[in-house]
């Protein structure tokens, strides 16, 4: 079997690769900040160089590739621990692809695919504890439509975004629906959260919403599955820039008068973390490859895959302040930044403990070890 990618494959990680260090630079990353943690013109520019289109079909605009393609350029976007939610764009994408009606893929993908609309996930609740079972929303018909009403949290981009996809209840059962921000009843606060990006709580009220599948779970777990990928694989690129980071500076920084480097227990301590990194890279691999599976074995192998990038994320962030000492820390070093980044990812989609449950409750006889 060829591991192997393709020259295609390395040619849009480099031009991803090439964009981050040109346009995406660690100041610029900083006044996007503190204008509020999204900037238009940024994603503006993703969709330019197509990848807001990568899971599109050609018929729509897009560039009708893959879960891989997907991998590597959020990896590449990882490294440059870009703010604008690409991973949301190829879940909206990826579900309306797969779920939706003729008549609304041809009214939302070409739109997607080109930047000009931002469709985001609204289905996280205060209550659910990242159970996508748990849903207080509600939908009820209205005129031939839906209405939709409900509180949604951690939306990103959710006060900037043209439409969100809400999950909701119809009967007891879950539904997946597309509401536009624009609409009647439709109120958002947003806000930066902890690694600089910007997401919001969105409520819901009565809201006009159009249908996308009445088989919301099924959906909702695919949608959320192709953000787990997106996340491992963003996760690989900042972990891979954070030991880029801390190689650098054990091999310039100073104590008793010869470099950090030189210390043997530092030494190995850098080789623990690089191993961590490897078992995330095999394991985004992983989760990348089985998005296409079958939904019970994709679900596990998003579980397995996440927990480990959640086990990596943390000791790799935690070692890396650790050997940088107080600077690791500072607002003004990336290093922090990619700290940041990382804890906030590790919890994103499901964080470690949850993923862990997931393992345990979905091993059959063989343990897992055979599967």
């Amino acid at each position: 079997m060829d591991f192997n990618f393709s020259d295609d494959q390395e040619q849009l990680r480099d031009a991803v690769r090439k964009w981050v260090d040109r346009s995406y630079g660690f100041e610029h990353r900083r006044a996007i900040v503190k204008a509020g943690g999204f900037d238009r013109a940024v994603y503006n520019e993703l969709a330019g160089l197509g990848l807001a289109g990568l899971y599109i079909a050609d018929e729509h605009g897009g560039m009708g590739m893959g879960p891989v393609e997907a991998m590597v350029a959020m990896e590449e976007l990882g490294r440059g621990i870009v703010m604008e939610p690409l991973a949301q764009t190829l879940i909206a994408s990826g579900v309306l692809g797969g779920y939706a009606g003729a008549e609304l893929q041809s009214a939302w993908l070409p739109r997607i695919a080109a930047g000009e609309a931002l469709v985001v996930l609204a289905y996280q609740e205060r209550k659910a504890r990242y159970h996508l079972d748990v849903c207080e929303a509600k939908a009820t018909p209205a005129g031939g439509a839906w209405a939709v009403t409900g509180d949604k949290s951690l939306v990103a981009a959710g006060d900037a975004a043209e439409a969100y996809l809400v999950s909701a209840a119809v009967d007891g059962k879950i539904a997946l629906f597309l509401v536009e921000r624009t609409a009647s009843g439709v109120s958002s606060r947003g806000y930066v959260t902890q690694d600089g990006s910007r997401a919001a709580e969105v409520k819901f009220q009565s809201a006009p919403a159009t249908l996308v599948t009445q088989d919301g779970l099924a959906a909702l777990e695919d949608a959320v599955d192709i953000g787990i990928a997106a996340t491992c694989a963003e996760a690989v690129g900042a972990m891979d820039k954070t030991m880029e980071l801390t190689v650098e500076y054990l091999n310039t920084r100073k104590q008793f008068g010869v470099t950090l480097a030189t210390f043997q227990a530092l030494r190995h301590r850098v080789a623990d973390m690089k191993m961590q990194l490897e078992l995330a890279r095999s394991m985004s691999y992983y989760a990348s490859l089985k998005l296409n599976a079958p939904a019970e074995e994709r679900r596990r192998a998003m579980a397995r895959a996440k927990y480990q990038l959640g086990v990596s994320m943390r000791f790799i962030g935690q070692n890396s302040v650790q050997l940088h000492g107080g600077i690791g820390v500072t607002d003004e070093y990336a290093g922090s930044h990619y700290f940041k980044k990382l804890t906030q990812l590790e919890m994103t989609f499901g964080d470690t403990l949850h993923h862990l449950g997931e393992v345990s409750q979905r091993m059959q006889d063989t343990a897992g070890v055979f599967a």
